[in-house]
């Protein structure tokens, strides 16, 4: 079984990890009401996406225009602004190695060819900003936007990109388990039952009102075929709350920070449930008055289930400075502190 991101076929597979044994996938609750997708929303969705172009242009004969050769996917926000995925937006050079490239070209459905310069980036969460040239922007026949609040299994999404370099296509699903981890990057990914390929990389995941839940980031191969199209119905995305603060802070020019509370956790068994403790302390937390060994909780009543869940609370839900209250239980008393957070 191998994870990959969602390169084009067209390129080098330098992205192979192997999938976490622990990693599970949650199945679409039978109950779930499908939502009706119109023909509006998915025009839209196929009007406001765009193909990352490869720059095949060769040096040696600037005359002759390079060929057409799609090595990702991406969506036009608004105003010019396009989003992809970090990783299809790279290159490698040869005196500095991978590089985020700082002007790509971008296809339009109705095969305009447009140049775009980079706003801003994250490796953290595999997210790219660019914007289109101005006098270019009328070209972009639609945009679309991020969905207010969080993405819920069993929601009906689709996603519209350029599997294996060509397109656009559909491809229809719904979410699984929307908390779940690869090795790719440091966030939580949502997993979908959709299918997708190599060259779908930076798509939107979009919802039955064309707006995005999520951007496409990988897939796990589990055919043996070793091979450069890689497909998959097991996909995974960028979660889109977590891509709209990366765009938020890029468009207002500050750095994105995230917030910092100073505990390192190990599990330990309390009763029948395994629970978080505090394997070490400092900062935030420890002035606060959260103690080694202290077994967390819950963090502004929401009960705290592991690590990775908590991290991602902080992440998703608070600023640095904010102040946050933290249920423990110390030997048999269960205590609250009030913890203003860092940023980092």
């Amino acid at each position: 079984m191998r994870i990959r991101r969602l390169f084009s076929s067209h390129f080098s597979r330098l992205f192979i990890f192997t999938a976490w044994a622990g990693m599970t996938m949650l199945a679409a609750p039978l109950n779930a009401e499908p939502t009706p997708l119109s023909q509006e929303t998915f025009l839209r969705a196929k009007q406001a996406t765009v193909g990352i172009l490869e720059d095949t242009q060769d040096q040696r004969t600037p005359e002759k225009p390079g060929k057409i050769v799609i090595r990702g996917t991406g969506f036009h926000l608004r105003d010019g602004y396009v989003i992809t995925a970090r990783h299809a937006a790279e290159k490698h050079d040869p005196s500095t190695g991978t590089i985020i490239q700082k002007h790509v070209r971008i296809l339009t459905d109705d095969l305009n060819e447009l140049p775009a310069d980079l706003v801003g980036d994250s490796a953290f969460m595999d997210v790219v900003i660019y914007r289109v040239a101005e006098q270019h922007r009328s070209k972009l026949q639609a945009g679309t936007a991020f969905a207010a609040g969080d993405a819920a299994p069993g929601m009906e999404v689709f996603t519209v990109g350029y599997p294996l370099g060509w397109g656009p296509t559909m491809a229809f699903g719904r979410l699984g388990n929307t908390n779940t981890f690869l090795q790719t990057v440091e966030t939580r990914l949502i997993q979908a039952d959709l299918s997708a390929c190599s060259g779908n990389s930076g798509g939107g995941l979009f919802n039955a009102q064309g707006e995005i839940v999520g951007v496409m980031h990988a897939i796990i191969q589990t055919e043996k075929d070793e091979t450069q199209a890689h497909c998959s119905r097991m996909t995974f995305a960028i979660p889109g709350i977590l891509a709209e603060r990366i765009v938020n802070a890029a468009l207002t020019g500050k750095p994105l920070t995230f917030s910092k509370m100073g505990i390192h956790m190990t599990s330990l068994k309390d009763g029948t449930k395994w629970r978080m403790a505090v394997k070490d302390v400092a900062g935030p937390a420890k002035e606060a008055g959260i103690q080694k060994h202290d077994i967390l909780l819950a963090i502004e009543d929401t009960e705290i289930l592991d690590a990775a869940q908590l991290k991602n609370y902080l992440i998703e839900r608070t600023t640095p400075g904010q102040k946050v209250a933290i249920k423990v239980r110390r030997i048999d008393a269960d205590l609250t502190f009030h913890v203003v957070l860092s940023g980092g």
